[in-house]
């Protein structure tokens, strides 16, 4: 019974509470999914016109009710948890961990997008304002900015919330934090233009995204880490965001090496984003320590 119960308590261990999820997250996507294309079949529409319509659709319609309803019972029937003990309990620091959490990520984008210009590696071509009414340039920074909240949100409940946590209760924190990183990196495989350098970056990126959970116990930070990477490189500095495209700000073409640069992959596949990293986490650690103060008082988290 040892390899399926944790020593001194009553309940699977982490390794099968992981496997059982990812079975449950599995039948919550078939469902949903299920119940999309019989609604798009309902109103005289196809299947395939609706999953054509893209990923944004399918974020909100499947992915994000699968992975919340997922945690919420492998949680509360397999950790013998809270949901909220993840890192969702809502304090005097939420708001602003989430916050800065955003504008951080905008300091090492733009840092990327200083340093590639000024070295002959960026070439601007247009900004979005010249080429559209600014109406449209609201709308795509709001869209842009409403799309990767949603994918913050459920990329962190996965990865530095429920996958990462189970994996320190398993081993420890040095190994779940790896462990976690690379399962997010290979969630990732399947993005345009992956290769072994996005492979590793997206390996960093968990440890970095992982370091804001790591110093408040609480997801927030590193939700608004999430949010905020994606929004600015996509969305502001115009840079693919792990292969994909989206509404840009600023239209460019990257002329350096893509072992530097990242290529058609984004920042993320170069060297470049290395250092962008580093400057990232001494931010994030100036934050935890001197604007923070006292950190939560956090809830029972077997309430």
């Amino acid at each position: 019974m040892i390899i399926f119960l944790s020593p001194g308590e009553t309940r699977l261990r982490a390794g099968w509470r992981l496997i059982l999820h990812g079975v449950i997250f599995l039948f919550f996507m078939l469902l949903f999914g299920a119940m999309v294309v019989t609604g798009s079949l309902l109103a005289g529409r196809s299947s395939e016109s609706v999953f054509e319509e893209g990923a944004v659709l399918l974020t909100f319609l499947i992915s994000i009710p699968s992975i919340t309803l997922s945690t919420l019972v492998a949680r509360r029937w397999l950790d013998r948890k809270s949901f909220t003990s993840l890192g969702f309990h809502w304090g005097r620091y939420s708001l602003r961990d989430l916050a800065v959490g955003i504008l951080i990520p905008g300091f090492i984008m733009g840092m990327i997008f200083l340093v590639e210009w000024a070295a002959g590696w960026l070439e601007i071509q247009s900004f979005a304002w010249e080429e559209g009414p600014s109406g449209d340039v609201v709308l795509g920074l709001l869209g842009g900015l409403l799309v990767y909240i949603a994918v913050g949100y459920q990329e962190e409940l996965l990865s530095r919330g429920y996958q990462l946590q189970n994996l320190i209760e398993g081993s420890n924190l040095r190994i779940g934090i790896f462990l976690s990183s690379l399962i997010f990196a290979a969630l990732h495989l399947g993005n345009p233009f992956t290769s072994f350098r996005s492979t590793v970056g997206l390996i960093f990126a968990g440890f970095f995204l992982a370091y804001g959970w790591v110093l408040t116990k609480q997801l927030w930070l590193s939700i608004g880490l999430h949010i905020g990477w994606n929004f600015f490189e996509g969305n502001v500095f115009g840079f693919p965001v792990s292969g994909t495209d989206s509404f840009r700000l600023v239209h460019h073409t990257i002329n350096g090496p893509d072992w530097i640069t990242g290529g058609s992959f984004g920042p993320e596949a170069g060297f470049i984003v290395l250092p962008g990293m580093l400057f990232g986490a001494l931010l994030i650690w100036t934050y935890s320590e001197h604007g923070r103060g006292e950190h939560d008082q956090l809830p029972n988290p077997t309430a």
